[in-house]
């Protein structure tokens, strides 16, 4: 997974190339690299919009995957974008997809801001 490539107000995409060590037994990318990659994408949208001094927790991330990723494949990116905050939660919402747009996944996350 690469860091961020670019910053469009609090969307931050992580890029990823999907490779055979990213496999799980059956031969496609494991669920738990699709995770971390909507992870990270969704709660560094939240970060984005925090103040200075104020952490944040995941509470809850739910995705669906919607197609397989293999090695050879396209290149994917995971952006989130931020839904609604409260001054105790934030709520964000993100999907993995290709350069033409197609769906890999999307997901949901709640977020616990630490004040």
């Amino acid at each position: 997974m690469n860091s961020p490539t670019e910053s469009s107000s609090s969307q931050l995409p992580f890029r990823l190339k999907p490779q055979e060590f990213h496999y799980n037994p059956i031969g496609s990318v494991h669920g738990g690299v699709f995770a971390t990659l909507l992870d990270s994408a969704l709660a560094c949208a939240i970060h984005t919009t925090l103040p200075a001094g104020v952490g944040y927790t995941t509470l809850e991330l739910k995705f669906n995957c919607v197609r397989p990723l293999i090695a050879g494949g396209p290149e994917v990116q995971a952006v989130g974008q931020v839904v609604a905050a409260t001054r105790q939660t934030a709520i964000a919402e993100g999907r993995i997809v290709d350069d033409a747009g197609k769906l890999y996944a999307h997901a949901t996350t709640t977020c616990l801001l630490l004040r």
